[in-house]
């Protein structure tokens, strides 16, 4: 039998192995095990801290900004947060997949600006519901899109963090009209889960500070031209909107890092963290908290926990080929 010599003509030998062909990066089932709880802690800490930038927000409307404003300001901080960390870390900003980040831009910015703009037409309390409702349609676009499949108990977590949230935003009392305000939040919910979904997807080939970046030019895209509008912003007002900008720049990167561990749905569920943070910061202002709002937060907290607990789907632990064959990153992006 001849000899077959080698490709790198040092010798002769067997061929040698063909190599794998990877495909394209894609959202894969399988998550690291000890990535869910260095993730669910991302979350937790995103969730305190966008409960934190509502506050800051509403101080800063009370300060004399409307809420296309705070949002501009928002952004501009938060622009200029992610460009001074690519300066600081070259190679940090590497687009890979650019509809999805294009997407994810879009969006993310309509979803917040329609959110402000729900505020200026109805209560918060009802505002912040109806935005809130995202992960309902989050869970509906996962499974369309990405195949995400939400356990039972996952699905029943939901319910029971969702109905916590309503007790703690409205005290059970809350009523839901059919205005421009009622349809913009709602529409806010709608662009939202969409682009979760998107920055799901993107975390299997772009890193968060990349995708923060395409949410912070599609915010300000959408919200320049408030920049036009007469600004009449007391100095409390205005540092409250500086506020709102680091505290949801930290937030947004947590949230985005997060996202790479974590399926949509249960992602979605520990945003409902959110509202029961900003109404607990808010008695930082002197608002109370009644025995309802009470059983809303620890009925959404047992919600949160039953789901970390028993949602997830068990998986097998795959080798470092399986994983790169299933287009998981070895690496953080």
């Amino acid at each position: 039998m001849d000899a077959t010599p080698r490709e790198d003509g040092s010798g002769e030998g067997p061929p040698p192995a063909p190599r794998p062909v990877l495909r394209a990066a894609v959202v894969s089932d399988y998550v690291p095990h000890t990535g869910r709880p260095r993730a669910r802690w991302l979350l937790f800490g995103a969730g305190v801290l966008f409960g934190l930038s509502a506050v800051l927000a509403r101080l800063a409307t009370l300060g004399g900004m409307s809420g296309g404003q705070v949002t501009f300001v928002r952004f501009v901080l938060g622009a200029l947060a992610v460009s001074a960390l690519f300066a600081l870390r070259p190679g940090t900003f590497r687009p890979r997949r650019k509809g999805l980040l294009l997407s994810r831009g879009a969006f993310g910015g309509v979803a917040a600006l329609l959110y402000f703009v729900s505020i200026e037409h109805i209560p918060a309390g009802e505002a912040t519901l109806l935005n809130n409702t995202f992960p309902i349609f989050a869970v509906l676009l996962s499974l369309v899109i990405l195949d995400e499949r939400p356990t039972f108990h996952l699905v029943v977590a939901l319910l029971l963090a969702s109905a916590g949230v309503f007790l703690v935003l409205g005290g059970g009392g809350v009523s839901v009209g059919l205005g421009w305000g009622e349809a913009a939040g709602i529409l806010s919910a709608v662009t939202g889960a969409a682009a979760v979904t998107s920055i799901r997807a993107l975390r299997a080939s772009d890193n968060a500070p990349t995708i923060f970046f395409a949410f912070a030019l599609g915010g300000l895209l959408v919200s320049t031209p408030y920049a036009f509008t007469a600004w009449h912003v007391t100095t409390a007002g205005w540092a409250a909107a500086a506020g709102v900008g680091a505290v949801a720049f930290c937030a947004q990167l947590l949230m985005t890092e997060a996202y790479g561990a974590l399926s949509v749905p249960e992602a979605a569920l520990w945003q409902q963290l959110t509202p029961i943070a900003s109404y607990l910061w808010a008695l930082t202002i002197g608002e109370r908290i009644g025995w309802v709002t009470l059983a809303g937060v620890l009925l959404g907290l047992a919600g949160i926990v039953y789901g970390s607990l028993l949602g997830h789907r068990p998986r097998e632990a795959l080798s470092r080929e399986a994983q790169l064959a299933a287009g998981i990153p070895a690496e953080e992006p």
